[in-house]
């Protein structure tokens, strides 16, 4: 496929500075793009890249005029590519029909315009949406549902009962509803609390590969219309996820946190049981959080510390071994000066 720039710069509403008619047909980063393909420049950074880059055209916050090629200006370039490299990215390959090679039981309902691979096993009263596709290896338990358009990878499981919005995309190895952790101590020993909740997960979440989300005790695990989980991302029972948040990888959501909308929780991080995370808040990668956090509070740091405080405290991180020894010479300064007044005292 090619686009001219004049249909790119119409569909990212952007404004051509160069020739509207060159052909389009690819995107690329600044320093692999070569002719025929379009890249971004948003970050000054990069200022040489932009300079020696092969690309036909650039989208740019502002008028460049260091870079002698095509340019779409636009306000954010970095979206404008993101758009941009939709509609030049390959369809999703889609098995045509339904493989005989899936097992699909006969009281489930199977929307039009499915793609199921082989091997896929479909379990008693499950409903398939229209123009989903499932990759061989999932496995869709008694009475899931699967909305429209919803892309599930290999190797996907989806226990009884969960509810998969439409357009929902689910990267392989992940766990949709297996048992939350939860057990009372009996002496010894571990008594199991049965999980009898769900997991519902809202229209347009992406779930990235070999991440767990955990069915509820009771009630529901809830993923919000939107979010986007990275890879390895832990979501405890109970925990529900407001709408368009992002939760980067490795993190560990533990049970019944409830998390705002729009909040941002970079990679590794670590959240206690029963916690309120406010809407918008933003946790630096690697911090622990063990209170809860108000609407819009951004903290870094373990245990977890607003920012700006953290930021301080690092600070000082390097200066501790100088300080410490500042410290032992005012100590042994005071030490002698005791002494000396000692004698003192006692000669008068």
């Amino acid at each position: 496929m090619e686009l001219s720039l004049r249909e790119i710069a119409q569909f990212v509403d952007g404004r051509v500075i160069g020739d509207e008619g060159i052909m389009i047909a690819g995107v690329n980063s600044l320093d692999g793009a070569g002719p025929g393909e379009i890249s971004f420049f948003a970050d000054r950074r990069y200022k040489e890249g932009l300079k020696k880059t092969k690309a036909s055209a650039v989208f740019v916050p502002i008028e460049d005029p260091s870079f002698k090629r095509h340019q779409v200006v636009v306000s954010n370039p970095e979206l404008a590519y993101a758009k941009v490299a939709g509609l030049f990215a390959p369809p999703v390959p889609r098995y045509p029909g339904l493989s005989e090679g899936a097992i699909i039981h006969e009281s489930s309902e199977i929307g039009e315009n499915v793609s199921i691979y082989p091997w896929v096993y479909i379990g008693k009263d499950a409903v398939i949406g229209e123009g989903a596709v499932l990759f061989p290896g999932v496995f869709i338990g008694h009475r899931v549902r699967i909305g429209k358009e919803t892309l599930i990878y290999p190797n996907v499981t989806i226990l009884h009962d969960c509810l998969i919005g439409d357009k929902v995309i689910i990267h392989a190895g992940s766990v949709i509803g297996s048992d939350g952790f939860g057990y009372v101590r009996d002496g010894s020993t571990s008594v199991k609390i049965p999980q009898t909740g769900i997991v519902q997960i809202d229209d347009h979440v992406e779930v990235g590969a070999n991440s767990c989300i955990d069915r509820a005790a009771l009630g529901k695990t809830w993923i919000g219309r939107g979010t986007k989980l990275d890879n390895l991302v832990q979501v405890g029972h109970n925990v529900v996820i407001g709408e368009d948040s992002i939760v980067v990888a490795q993190a560990g959501i533990s049970g019944s946190v409830n998390i705002g909308r729009e909040v941002i929780m970079g990679g590794q991080v670590g959240i206690a049981d029963h916690l309120e995370i406010g809407e918008r808040a933003m946790i630096a990668p690697q911090a622990g959080v063990a209170k809860s956090i108000p609407p819009g509070g951004v903290v870094s740091g373990t245990p977890a510390i607003p920012h700006r405080l953290y930021l301080r405290a690092a600070s000082l991180m390097s200066r501790l071994p100088q300080l410490n020894e500042r410290l032992r010479d005012l100590e042994k300064r005071m030490e002698r000066q005791e002494k000396e007044n000692l004698g003192k005292q006692e000669q008068s």
